[in-house]
């Protein structure tokens, strides 16, 4: 460790040598702790203190963090804690002496000093003695000093203060470090700090949160430690229910194995073996499978695949099913026998294990050959044993004790559900068995939904009021049987049918009360779910043009709410199986969807985007009677739909209804509502689908897809969508794929950047004024936005997928995908776009269009030119010319105009040679823009100097305004089709450097005046947006 020479102190040589021989290996530690234990009894105190802080120097400032520099530190740590059995006092004294050095040396200026005090601080505190006697006041000290460094800039350091203050982070009279590790852990950027602060927190019920939200960090190592915690000092008594699903869920599906592994851990060897006695049932206790039983079935399985439930220990269904050797051969059944939840799920789990490894193994077997298939079919066959045992023995037994269960009330309904679910694994092949079974199917769909009364006498439906039993995992659970026991080739839709034609002769003859109409309805849906075509309904009780006519149109059509929920869900799953949607259907679903109440029109809207999708736009409208033509790549406007006062019997297209509604703002001013009845939230999901598969519905005009782009951008940044999770979600797979799919989108992209940044600028387009606090965020934002799309505009194309081949698109110097069409798709036409748009603006400006323009430009300079697109450089090397001039007072954007000019100089093959005016012209009508006013040249004046400190002589300061604001004053010359200063004629270029000469003086002049405005009208703008316009 130490080099030099100490002749001058033999006991500083003889420290620094223990400490060199204590660096080679830990196994000389020991001897070598006894060696300088002796050294300290045998020298003056005050000696050896000395002698043993100057041989730490060299070691404080050692930065690199080597083996045998960590065999040091470890020494000195544990030396510090070893006390003296003759000398305690002096011990003492000694162990203070050296922590009031470390903590000197833990504010030094050198960042090594500083991390190494801190790390022999940490180890001397972890190892300390709890017979030690310290001062209140050296301990004060020490942890105000760690305190200082967990804010220390070095990620190391505040690892080691972490590590030190956590020996004190239990005791009541230091409550604000716990609060400090708390507020640190939020903030912390640092994988390995927020892992040591994890590890560091005590179990409590104000950390417990905190612990349980490390399960999503983004850093595998924290949320392994985060496990580590949880199994090691919070028991599964002291966790809420919430707490204990949301580790398991988390833990079992995170993405690192190394997490799944610890998060297994310690869901066996703590939470089941030691506080459950290795009884799942008692687990799953603990968890309330009832309301999460996604998460049962997610611990089942784990502990299924992990080998931890034995099934070959003498289980059977009589346990579950509580039956006696003798009511097990016949067909009894305890009639007094209610299955818990709990129970009901595991013996669900095993069963449907067992049926899925069978089924494994006998595909196994059937795709292999030999012994290996031997062994294989008798692995399966073992199984299927297995899931002999564990079913009921006759379906006898099996429909009493549902039957039993369904008798029970609400209160057992998870149970019973649990079973039906069984019973789709049970064996039907028998003409009885199927017959015993049918019937219990029948009573099953024959079953009215629940209802309670409220004080007016009205009956309230139990449950969702859509799906058979008012649960759609019910529906699921009674088709899953249905299916399994009439699996012969269309019973079960004659089953159904048959049901139906019962349950629909009071509603057809208008006898029905609302429950009837919703059962029937009910089972109606759940028949159309399950069936593939109307092909299959031929022939049957009741035709699919009946079913609609006689049900579910006077079903849209009933006064009661519920009953038109239900109908109108019923309708899109019938224009799904249709051919070509009818017109009834599609009238009915438009009108339901303009004027019903919001949880109607978000089903006729789910239904209308569902057909969409399914047939396209241009068959839905066909089937309306509108025949609009094709308008691929044709630029129209969307005229707006007033939806008040319509009767939804609307001439618009399909999407262009859906799209209105996308833009009413009054869809979202309900309060009370979830997400998922939200109607804007429905369509944003939906035309983000439809936009990402443009490609599939060429009907939809350019127009539209940008408009709905627009939109789309503007729901996923505005604050009133923040809390719609599932939104923007959605939004954000949307985003990473849209732009990288085709050229035609990054085209729509370049098209909405101006409407969606001038929207939501506040001060343009007539947006309401707001507080400086408020008008800085939202300009914030918009920057953000703009960021955002340059960025969608720069991501590379995805390689092109043709029969069996990969075919990869040609790519730029810079490795990025070069897109293959015109400029019109690329980051050359945004660019254009932009700056036509900031010389769209006058001379003079307010404080909002100051503030816009320079947002814009600052986008600008970020996007990149493809040396192919040789009128595009052209273009807009003219561009930045009449960008400079505009904004001559921003020196900052001047200088990056002039750095951008000349990498499009360098990129320009002929860089002397102006731009022609029918090329020009031919650009700017491909982007959709006016030609600009004419400049004669394409080169961007250098950056204007500062301007002088001395005042204008007042005269002088009018005659320049009167000048300024003569020269706004004039009318803006619009260039005609033979552009003006775009020629490359000689006789013009020959009288440039005398105009040039003309105009320095007064663009000199007119640059102060911008300036002299600037500073007048800064009064209008706050500090914080000064700062951020700068």
């Amino acid at each position: 460790m130490a080099s030099s020479n100490h002749e001058d102190d033999p006991l500083l040589a003889k420290i620094v040598k223990i400490f060199n021989e204590s660096s080679a290996s830990y196994a000389t530690h020991k001897r070598k702790l006894k060696e300088l234990s002796r050294l300290r009894s045998s020298s003056p105190h005050e000696t050896f203190l000395a002698s043993f802080t100057k041989s730490l120097t060299p070691l404080l400032n050692f930065q690199r963090r080597t083996a045998s520099t960590e065999r040091v530190v470890r020494f000195v740590a544990i030396f510090c804690g070893i006390r003296d059995s003759d000398c305690n006092n002096s011990w003492d004294v000694f162990l203070e002496e050296v922590l009031k050095f470390l903590v000197t040396a833990a504010s030094a200026a050198n960042k090594a000093v500083r991390f190494r005090a801190c790390q022999l601080i940490s180890e001397i505190i972890m190892r300390f003695p709890d017979d030690a006697e310290v001062s209140d006041e050296l301990w004060d000290e020490v942890i105000d000093s760690m305190k200082l460094r967990m804010g220390d800039k070095f990620p190391i350091i505040r690892t080691f203060s972490v590590r030190a203050l956590s020996r004190f982070v239990n005791d009541s009279e230091n409550s604000d470090i716990l609060d400090l590790f708390l507020e640190a852990l939020a903030m912390e950027q640092n994988a390995d700090v927020r892992k040591t602060i994890i590890l560091s927190l005590p179990a409590s019920n104000l950390t417990s949160q905190a612990i349980v939200d490390c399960g999503l960090d983004v850093n595998e190592s924290v949320r392994r430690a985060a496990y580590i915690v949880l199994a090691n000092k919070f028991p599964i008594q002291s966790l809420s229910i919430k707490h204990r699903t949301v580790i398991l869920q988390r833990g079992l599906s995170d993405r690192s194995p190394a997490v799944v592994k610890e998060c297994l851990k310690l869901m066996k060897d703590e939470w089941l073996a030691k506080h459950c006695k290795s009884d799942p049932i008692e687990l799953l206790k603990f968890l309330d499978v009832e309301t999460y039983e996604t998460i049962g079935d997610s611990v089942m399985g784990a502990l299924l695949c992990a080998g931890v439930i034995d099934l070959h220990d003498g289980q059977s269904a009589c346990q579950f099913m509580g039956l006696t050797s003798t009511e097990a051969v016949g067909d009894g059944c305890a009639s007094s026998q209610l299955l818990d939840p709990e129970v009901a799920l595991y013996w669900r789990s095993i069963c449907k294990h067992l049926q899925a490894e069978a089924q494994a193994k006998g595909s196994d077997a059937a795709s292999t050959t030999g012994t290996e298939a031997a062994i294989y079919a008798a692995e399966a066959s073992d199984n299927n044993d297995l899931l002999e045992k564990f079913l009921p023995a006759t379906v006898s037994q099996y429909v009493k004790l549902a039957k039993g269960l369904l008798a029970a009330g609400p209160n057992y309904r998870f149970t019973s559900r649990q079973l039906l679910l069984l019973g789709a694994m049970l064996d039907f092949s028998d003409a009885t068995n199927r017959r015993v079974a049918g019937a219990f199917v029948q009573d099953l769909l024959m079953r009215p939904l629940e209802y309670e009364l409220d004080h007016d006498g009205n009956m309230i439906v139990i449950g969702d009021g859509i799906n058979l039993g008012g649960d759609k995992d019910w529906a699921f659970a009674v088709s899953e049987l249905a299916k399994k026991v009439h699996a012969s080739g269309g019973e079960f839709e004659e089953v159904l049918l048959g049901v139906i034609g019962e349950l629909a002769q009071p509603c057809r003859e208008r006898t029905a009360d609302c429950i009837q109409w919703m059962h029937c309805l009910a089972v109606t849906g759940l028949l159309l779910e399950n069936v593939k075509s109307f092909h299959q309904l031929q022939g049957k009780a009741i035709e699919p043009a009946e079913l609609l006519h006689s049900l579910l149109l006077p079903g849209a059509k009933h006064l009661n709410l519920d009953v038109q929920r239900v109908a109108v869900q019923c309708l899109g799953l019938y224009g799904l199986l249709e051919r070509r949607p009818s017109e009834e259907l599609l009238k009915q679903l438009r009108v339901s969807f303009v004027k019903g109440p919001c949880p109607i029109s978000f089903l006729a809207g789910k239904a209308l985007m569902d057909l969409v999708m399914w047939h396209g736009p241009q068959e839905v409208d066909k089937s309306y009677g509108l025949n609009l033509p094709l308008q691929d790549n044709v630029v129209a406007t969307v005229a707006p739909i007033d939806f008040s006062g319509t009767s939804g019997d609307l001439d618009s297209g399909v999407l262009d209804l859906l799209h209105a509604a996308l833009a009413n703002e009054n869809w979202n001013q309900l309060e009370n509502l979830e997400e998922d009845e939200l109607v804007q939230a429905m369509l944003g999901e939906g035309f983000a689908k439809i936009l990402l598969l443009s490609d599939k519905y060429p009907s939809i005009n350019c127009s539209l897809h940008t408009s709905v782009l627009v939109k789309l951008i503007t729901l996923y940044f505005i604050e009133e969508t923040k809390e719609l999770n599932r939104l923007k979600q959605c939004l954000s797979v949307f985003f990473e794929h849209y732009p990288s799919l085709s050229t035609n989108h990054k085209k729509h992209l370049s098209q909405a950047f101006i409407p969606v940044v001038r929207g939501m600028w506040p001060g343009i387009n007539g947006n309401p004024k707001e507080s400086s606090v408020t008008v800085s965020n939202m300009r914030k934002r918009a920057v953000q936005v703009s960021l955002f799309m340059v960025q969608m505009m720069q991501s590379p194309l995805y390689a092109k997928v043709t029969g069996n081949s990969i075919t990869d698109l040609p790519e730029t110097e810079d490795g990025s995908v070069e897109n293959i069409d015109d400029f019109e798709n690329g980051e050359e036409g945004l660019a254009i776009r932009i700056a036509a748009e900031v010389a769209s603006f006058p001379a003079k400006k307010t404080q909002a269009e100051k503030s816009y323009v320079s947002a814009l430009c600052k986008s600008l300079v970020q996007l990149r030119f493809r040396p192919s697109e040789q009128g595009a450089i052209k273009l807009m090397r003219y561009l930045l010319h009449r960008l400079a001039n505009t904004l001559s007072s921003e020196r900052e954007l001047v200088k990056e105009f002039k750095n951008m000019a000349e990498y499009l100089r360098k990129m320009d093959s002929q860089p002397d040679q102006e731009i022609l005016p029918d090329q020009a012209g031919i650009i700017f009508g491909g982007l959709g823009l006016e030609n600009p006013g004419p400049e004669n040249s394409m080169e961007v004046p250098p950056t204007p100097a500062p301007r002088s400190t001395r005042s204008a002589r007042p005269r002088r300061r009018r005659h320049e305004e009167t000048s300024s604001d003569e020269e706004s004053s004039r009318p803006q010359i619009i260039m005609p089709a033979a552009v003006v200063g775009l020629s490359s004629g000689r006789s013009q270029r020959a009288s440039k450097l005398a105009a040039l000469s003309k105009l320095t003086t007064h663009r000199t002049a007119v640059a102060h005046d911008h300036i002299d405005e600037e500073e007048e009208g800064s009064d209008l703008t706050s500090e914080d947006e000064s700062a951020e316009l700068d």
